[in-house]
């Protein structure tokens, strides 16, 4: 399976929380699955980061990298692509992270691992 982490994800994955759905942690510790995170998602971490609404987690900011590489995930970057989808999307959703994720999904072939049933809109496969 070729995994896509939404931002929530690699959070709850990163800090062992138990709203992290037990069909996710098992394909995640599988070695046949791929998984990537996005750089939406550090770009995400950062900003919710200064605006405090992660305390207690700045350490994930400063090591999201090493963190995310310890776990044998890979970076995505974004790309001019994945920018012009994203914002091509007639759907309702407006918060960028989420569009840049679900652009990211879609383009890239990638299941995108999210409870956030707004994503539903998107023309991306989900799994939770």
């Amino acid at each position: 399976m070729r995994l896509l982490l939404d931002t929530h994800a690699i959070l709850w994955w990163l800090t062992d929380d138990p709203k992290l759905s037990a069909p996710v942690r098992q394909a995640l510790l599988s070695p046949s699955s791929e998984v990537w995170v996005s750089a939406a998602s550090a770009w995400e971490v950062s900003t919710k980061q200064r605006l405090g609404k992660l305390p207690g987690l700045a350490p994930v900011q400063h090591w999201f990298h090493d963190l995310v590489a310890a776990d044998g995930f890979t970076h995505l970057p974004i790309t001019a692509a994945h920018a012009l989808r994203a914002g091509a999307y007639p759907a309702v959703h407006r918060d960028p992270f989420d569009r840049m994720l679900a652009a990211q999904a879609e383009l890239e072939q990638l299941v995108l691992v999210t409870c956030d049933g707004q994503l539903a809109e998107f023309s991306c496969q989900r799994f939770w």
